[in-house]
């Protein structure tokens, strides 16, 4: 399964602070680039931390070093976007600094450039879980399930010969990027789960 990256979206144009930067220059980075956070990076432009308007509001600390939350909250750009999705919510950040394998910053990315990926064309996604879920990850032929997608919303309908396969294929469909959510119509010829789980929600059987 092929993945949009945090690399893809980041901006590779970063607005930072170093450590010694005074409060009235973090203030101003701000207002002028119209952005709510720096990260600060030392001469190496490894991040040390990240300095956000709430952290001006709240203090008047001389300098960056002083205002900064630290340890910084940084994602590497070879990660996913889900990865980096799950990590602002987890940890309540609006934007992370994108670091590369020597943990230097080269980008940031924000909750709104992670929006953009449920803009991505319904065809787009169609095409992906035919080939990437279906034939790449299910080895099925493409034409064994109906395929519809409108407004990064998928129905799956059609038979298949297990009732794993249809639990594989609707969770595969869900993490597929841009994928909103997945309506599941699939019937199956054998439940073959009957004996691992009776937790799990029915689908109908079809002989």
């Amino acid at each position: 399964m092929k993945h949009m990256k945090v690399g893809g979206l980041m901006t590779d144009e970063v607005v930072s602070a170093v450590p010694a930067a005074s409060f009235r220059e973090v203030a101003k980075m701000l207002a002028e680039h119209d952005i709510s956070g720096v990260p600060v990076v030392d001469e190496d432009d490894h991040v040390v931390g990240v300095v956000s308007e709430s952290d001006l509001l709240a203090r008047h600390e001389l300098t960056a070093r002083e205002l900064m939350n630290t340890p910084a909250l940084t994602i590497h750009a070879e990660e996913t976007v889900a990865d980096a999705a799950r990590l602002m919510v987890r940890r309540g950040v609006e934007r992370l600094p994108v670091v590369d394998e020597e943990e230097r910053l080269v980008g940031i990315v924000t909750r709104r450039d992670l929006l953009c990926v449920y803009l991505r064309p319904d065809s787009e996604i169609r095409r992906h879980i035919r080939e990437d879920v279906l034939t790449d990850a299910m080895d099925l032929p493409a034409d064994v399930v109906d395929v519809h997608v409108l407004d990064g919303v998928v129905k799956l309908g059609g038979r298949v010969r297990r009732r794993s396969q249809a639990l594989m294929l609707v969770g595969l469909a869900e993490s597929v990027d841009g994928v909103v959510t997945v309506v599941d119509r699939l019937s199956f010829h054998e439940d073959d789960t009957r004996l691992k789980s009776s937790t799990r929600t029915p689908h109908d059987i079809s002989l």
